[in-house]
């Protein structure tokens, strides 16, 4: 799974990605410091079954602090995007080509109204617009795809009798749309099956409906520490109005916590209200993280950057986390370990998809699973559920 990070050049973009990886970046107040997409590793965060269950867990593929699995997820920053993106503008195709496989996006917005549509400071821009022309850029660039040959493909589609999703799906493979996206947007617009009936209206209509379910977009509100709340608040307003979840956030001040419990000065939790001084620094060190409590923490309750991943993963993608086990007694594998490891599957999945993920042989010989809270017996129409700890059972072969 990969969540990009998207926005218009200098919104704190690059900020919000070295603040969730720590990958150090160019942070550079022009447009398109970022030319090359820059990959790292962040991580959702939610609270461990061993802090319900009172274990110890020994993790392999995530990591374990204060009662909560860090699980990781890759990131990727990509250029910074201008209107016109889509017709090769700026560096349009650099970026759109940089999020074809992105789950999620990210939509990095300057809340304080003070960068333009080109990424120039200014003190009258709506950011409300900067939601708009991400939205128009995405839905034209995956337009474009299907438009350019749109008649001969339909009429191919009703002289074949293929399948109308299953043949789209085929078509935007590159950007990650799969039947079921093509399938779900067709539905829920009511289109004809015959797409030699469809008009440009229906075609563009059929692409937004794509977008929202294979690029699904949140709103991290950013630099919020400088805006009003009658900014924020008609932002988050605005936002929600077209079906996004915005959250207030600043970049900035996450990634001088994060540095700074790097460094030892602090004891720092993403996603945390406070943090605990651990080793005398400089007397301007102390300022600005004060300050950073008291303008940032205090106020909102939290920086905003990991929340805004939490939502994306848990919210958005609908995704759950699944211990898989050997022992369901013990909670271990194999080798003894404790909880080792974690998966993210999307909500509504089954044990035997489980059983796919840790291993493909398991998943073609599965027979059913145990339940290793209540220790039940589970076929493979039961429904996982968040933080789920499952024992699969296969044949042996």
């Amino acid at each position: 799974m990969e969540i990009g990070v998207v926005g218009k050049p200098n919104v704190g973009k690059s900020t919000f990605f070295s603040a969730a990886t720590l990958v150090d970046v160019d942070i550079a107040n022009y447009p398109f410091t970022t030319i090359d997409a820059n990959v790292g590793v962040t991580y959702a965060i939610t609270n461990h079954p061993c802090k319900e269950l009172g274990c110890q867990p020994k993790p392999q593929n995530y990591e374990y602090r204060d009662g909560k699995a860090l699980i990781p997820i890759k990131m990727i920053d990509v250029a910074g995007l201008v209107p016109g993106a889509h017709e090769g503008r700026g560096l349009g195709n650099k970026f759109l080509d940089d999020l074809r496989m992105a789950s999620a996006l990210i939509h990095v917005v300057d809340v304080t109204g003070k960068t333009d549509a080109e990424g120039q400071p200014t003190d009258h821009h709506d950011p409300v617009e900067d939601i708009e022309f991400l939205e128009r850029e995405i839905d034209y660039w995956i337009y474009g795809i299907l438009h350019k040959n749109w008649e001969k493909f339909a009429k191919r589609i009703k002289l074949q009798h293929l399948k109308l999703a299953q043949a789209i799906a085929d078509q935007l493979t590159g950007i990650g749309v799969s039947e079921e996206d093509a399938f779900e947007a067709i539905h829920k617009l009511g289109l004809d099956n015959d797409p030699t009936k469809w008009s440009d209206e229906d075609l563009l209509a059929f692409v937004r409906e794509l977008r929202k379910i294979n690029k699904p977009i949140i709103i991290a509100a950013n630099k919020a520490d400088a805006a009003a709340d009658a900014q924020i608040e008609r932002l988050i307003k605005k936002g929600k109005s077209r079906g996004y979840i915005v959250v207030p956030t600043s970049a900035a001040a996450e990634l001088t916590l994060r540095k700074a419990a790097k460094a030892g000065f602090i004891d720092y939790v993403p996603g945390s209200s406070d943090f605990k001084i651990l080793k005398p620094m400089s007397g301007k060190q102390e300022k600005a993280l004060m300050l950073i409590k008291e303008k940032v923490l205090d106020r909102f309750g939290s920086t905003g950057v990991q929340e805004v991943i939490n939502r994306a993963t848990f919210e958005l993608l609908k995704l759950i986390p699944v211990y898989p086990v050997e022992d369901e007694h013990k909670l271990t594998d194999q080798f003894g370990n404790v909880l080792p490891h974690v998966h993210l599957l999307p909500k509504g999945s089954t044990p035997r998809a489980l059983a796919y993920k840790v291993h493909t042989d398991l998943g073609k010989t599965f027979l059913y699973a145990v339940n290793a809270r209540t220790h039940r017996r589970v076929g493979e129409d039961y429904e996982l559920e968040f933080n789920d700890i499952i024992k699969i059972v296969a044949t042996a072969r």
